[in-house]
């Protein structure tokens, strides 16, 4: 990657709704050079999807929910049906396998406290293999952010 892929990467992760005539002019380059660039970089896999990111106020997920969650068996197998069940729960929208004190920690965003507790029950109740799960509610955002931070050549 040179400056100007670095440059590309910090705009569109800003904006991606920028057209290549807009990002050419930020970073002086030709809308089709930004354009092949920008596609080398999605094959490259350096980016990896363009999205939208959704207020979770307005569309009714009003709490945002931090749980660690402890499993009682350390067997392959039912890490990986425990990722499979997270993946498939439309309310978690990050879940990390961790290092430490905890196996899982997962990001939730539920309409309610009900909501979440009926989630609970769903996937932490009735699963024979959670050993605890301690839950951490988000009281203020005070950042959010899915910008990485972009490496300058010398940092590569």
């Amino acid at each position: 990657m040179d400056i100007f892929d670095r440059k590309l990467l910090v705009l569109v992760q800003r904006d991606n709704r920028m057209t290549n005539e807009q990002l050419g002019r930020h970073v002086g380059l030709s809308p089709a050079a930004c354009h092949r660039r920008l596609k080398r970089l999605a094959a490259d896999g350096v980016i990896e999807r363009n999205v939208s990111l959704l207020s979770p106020a307005a569309v009714g997920r009003h709490v945002t929910l931090i749980v660690h969650v402890t499993l009682e068996r350390e067997r392959a197998d039912l890490f990986d049906a425990f990722k499979d069940c997270m993946r498939d729960a439309p309310e978690v929208t990050q879940c990390y396998y961790v290092t430490g004190t905890t196996d899982f920690v997962l990001i939730l965003n539920a309409r309610n406290m009900q909501d979440y507790e009926a989630f609970t029950r769903r996937h932490f109740y009735d699963n024979p293999n959670i050993q605890r799960f301690q839950t951490d509610v988000v009281m203020d955002t005070v950042k959010f952010t899915t910008e990485m931070p972009i490496a300058s050549s010398d940092e590569v």
